[in-house]
């Protein structure tokens, strides 16, 4: 088997594993349409009012996709890490020319699908809510992939240290639950303390919520954003496949 042949068959694995597991399916798709329904379509705070949600509807289309950007790369790859670490299955992929980075490569791919899946349902459900118009800004989907790979490098890390897997997925949402919230996801910045603000600039996230939103607003600023996350991707992604168990 030759090593592209290698990764295409963990891809195939991992997608199938992913269909098997209907929690993981259910949390992945419908927890992000919930949220909609909830804050998108419940909650209608008109702009200018103040408080939360008082934005203009467009404004949260970013932490919409930020949901699925973040949790599932990060709740997947730090599960699967431990799991295959559990089960000696690194040990089994030594006999096969998967090396670490290819590993990781195939369940980033598998991942970022599923990601760019949940993320076109939920634009859809935002677009046929009348919630906000259907986003017409191609650069938002590159910035979607670069997003997985981030989180999915940062999940692998977790996955190294955690010692089991619901240990794992306790730590990713612990690292989640505080950033989707405060990367000027669905908190303006205008609305936290100036103290505070070089905190949300060092959130990983926050690179992604911006330059989505200014893709979105037609605006010039998303490439510097495109291009931290791009070098915040790589960085994660190198620092995670390091941080595997030795496949070769």
């Amino acid at each position: 088997m030759s090593r592209f042949g290698a990764i295409f068959a963990e891809m195939t694995v991992a997608w199938r594993t992913f269909r098997r597991r209907r929690t993981a399916m259910m949390f992945t798709f419908i927890f992000p349409v919930l949220l909609v329904l909830i804050f998108g379509a419940l909650i209608r705070t008109e702009p200018g009012e103040g408080g939360l949600f008082a934005e203009p509807a467009a404004y949260y289309l970013a932490g919409y996709l930020a949901v699925v950007v973040l949790f599932t790369p990060l709740s997947r790859i730090s599960a699967t890490t431990v799991r295959y670490r559990e089960g000696n299955r690194f040990e089994k992929l030594a006999s096969t020319p998967l090396t670490r980075s290819g590993w990781l490569f195939a369940h980033t791919v598998v991942t970022a699908v599923i990601v760019l899946i949940s993320s076109l349902l939920i634009l859809a459900l935002i677009a046929a809510l009348r919630i906000a118009p259907f986003p017409r800004a191609p650069a938002i989907l590159p910035m979607i992939v670069l997003g997985v790979v981030l989180f999915a490098g940062i999940g692998a890390i977790i996955g190294r240290v955690a010692k089991t897997e619901d240990g794992a997925i306790a730590v990713a949402n612990t690292i989640a639950l505080p950033m989707l919230f405060l990367a000027e996801t669905f908190v303006p910045p205008t609305m936290l303390p100036t103290w505070f603000l070089p905190i949300v600039a060092a959130m990983p996230l926050t690179y992604f919520t911006r330059g989505v939103r200014a893709a979105m607003e037609n605006a010039g600023g998303w490439g510097g954003s495109f291009l931290v996350l791009a070098g915040l991707a790589l960085l994660a992604f190198v620092l995670g496949a390091l941080a595997i168990p030795e496949v070769e």
